[in-house]
This record gives C-alpha cells, sequence and structure tokens, in this order.
C-alpha cells in the first residue's frame, strides 16, 4: 500500500496550502483525483447523507461508516483526512477507529469534542464534553497510531457550544500540549475570529471549514493561507453539487419523458465514465 500520511505530509511541508473536496462516495474520490487535486477529505455529514439518506447527529456509528470509508479510501490514491466523529466512545473507543481506519489507508484522522450523540457542526445546538475528557481520546489516539506519518487532528466545537472564540482557542491548546498535531476549530462566525485563530495558535498546523450556506463566511485560498490555514476543506461541494444536478435531470426527465434534448449539455457521456472507471485498462 502507498503511504498515502507520508504523501500528505510532503504536501503539508510546501509553502501553498491544501485544498480538500470532501469524496462522499468512491466515485467522486476518482473525479477528485482526476480533476487533479492533491488531497481529499471523508465527512460524516456527506456520508450520511449519500449513504444512508439520513441527517449527520450521532444516528450513525463507526460500523455503519466504515465500510464506506473502505471503499473511498481504495477508489483513488491521494491522501485522505478521514472524519472519526468523537471517536464513537471512550479512549478505547478510539483507539480501536485510529488503528482501522490507518489501516485502511488514511492519511490523516480528525477527533472532535462534541458529547455523542452528536451533531453536524452547522446544523444546531451542540455540547462539548469536558477539556480533560477529550484530551485522553487525543492521546489515546497518538499512541494507537503506528505509522509516525499518521497525522492525528483535533477538532473543537467550543465556539459554538460554549458561545465564544477564546474558549475553543483555549481548548486547541490543550489538544496540541496532548499530541495532536492539527487543530480544526470548526464555525468561526466572521473574519475576524478567522484571522484570531492563527495569531492565537502560531506553530499548529491549522484546518479551516469553508461550508457553502454554514456560519463561516466563504473566504479564497490565496486570502486564508495568508493568514495562516494549511488545510482548507470543503465538506458539502461535491454532495450539494450532485444533489442540485440529479435533481434538476430527473425534474427534466419527469417532464419531458426523456434526456434526448438534455444530456449533451448538462450530463457527463458514457464515454467519460468508462475513461474514470477504467474499462479499457
Amino acid at each position: 500500500m502507498d503511504n498515502k500520511p507520508q504523501k500528505l505530509r510532503q504536501l503539508l511541508k510546501s509553502r501553498k496550502s491544501i485544498l480538500l473536496p470532501v469524496a462522499h462516495d468512491a466515485l467522486t474520490a476518482k473525479i477528485i483525483e482526476k480533476v487533479g487535486f492533491d488531497a481529499f477529505s471523508i465527512g460524516g455529514l456527506g456520508m450520511a447523507a449519500s449513504q444512508f439518506g439520513l441527517p449527520d447527529i450521532g444516528i450513525l456509528t463507526q460500523g455503519d461508516f466504515q465500510p464506506s470509508v473502505k471503499n473511498i479510501l481504495a477508489a483513488s490514491a491521494l491522501p485522505a483526512l478521514v472524519d472519526g466523529d468523537t471517536g464513537y466512545g471512550n479512549g478505547e473507543s478510539v483507539r480501536r477507529l485510529v488503528q482501522e481506519y490507518e489501516a485502511l489507508g488514511a492519511a490523516a484522522i480528525f477527533i472532535e469534542d462534541q458529547v455523542w450523540p452528536k451533531r453536524c457542526g452547522h446544523t444546531g445546538v451542540k455540547e462539548v464534553v469536558p477539556a480533560e475528557e477529550m484530551v485522553a481520546k487525543i492521546k489515546a489516539a497518538v499512541l494507537a497510531k503506528t505509522n509516525p506519518d499518521l497525522l492525528i487532528m483535533a477538532r473543537t466545537d467550543a465556539r459554538s457550544a460554549l458561545g465564544n472564540l477564546e474558549a475553543a482557542i483555549g481548548r486547541a491548546r490543550a489538544y496540541l500540549k496532548a499530541g495532536a498535531e492539527a487543530i480544526f476549530i470548526e464555525a468561526p462566525q466572521s473574519i475576524e475570529e478567522i484571522k484570531r485563530i492563527p495569531k492565537a495558535l502560531p506553530n499548529a498546523i491549522l484546518l479551516i471549514n469553508m461550508m457553502e450556506g454554514g456560519k463561516t463566511p466563504l473566504c479564497s485560498q490565496k486570502d486564508l493561507e495568508d493568514w495562516g490555514y494549511k488545510i482548507i476543506a470543503y465538506p458539502l461541494t461535491t454532495t450539494l453539487t450532485m444533489m442540485k444536478s440529479v435533481k434538476e435531470s430527473l425534474a427534466h426527465l419527469k417532464a419531458a419523458g426523456t434526456t434526448n434534448d438534455y444530456f449533451l449539455k448538462n450530463m457527463a457521456s458514457f464515454e467519460e465514465l468508462k475513461q474514470l472507471l477504467e474499462f479499457p485498462e
């Protein structure tokens, strides 16, 4: 197996930031690679929606997500950041998750400090566990990995749950001290807050979520890179695009009774699909 964690480490050493579109299924992962991205993410919201038709509110567990994660990781040679939710339990649960996702080929895994069941970061009222409990999970995650290049990222939802950014920054510092190498502060709510985080955490690898329709203002890669973010994730771009395109094409089929006058300008060709799936080879 290619050392995907090592590939991600090499990307992180460059001066340029990394764009991470989300792959909610294996076909999307192949498209992301074909388009020319260097890495991608696998997020719980996209998988919950596309694989199960369910909201990301703690209904699904690692056992539900793991087959999809396996298929997505196997579909592409690119390194991927995998959503580990809260770890689905205590430190022992986190240890198991890290070991199993590492074996599947994850390049990075993030664990968050919400209570379980959790909620998607932009969809409602949330609660966080005590910082000490999350610190124990981070320590368990770091001890569990066998590949030193595997990146353990800590996500905190304290900005929304506790109502202020400083609480989130304080937790981020504690998680870095516990062994996390990267930090994901979910849902900063203004440009000022976005700029504040890198200033407060100058030596950390920082991820920011650019979620269309979410609480965080959408910013350009250049601006975010200049402000100090190394990883810029787009957790719903592909899912929302797929949803709109499929809905529109099916509405046209229902109304017209054919796709004959629609597919040439709005759909990929059958030949493109065969090429992507490597039928000729």
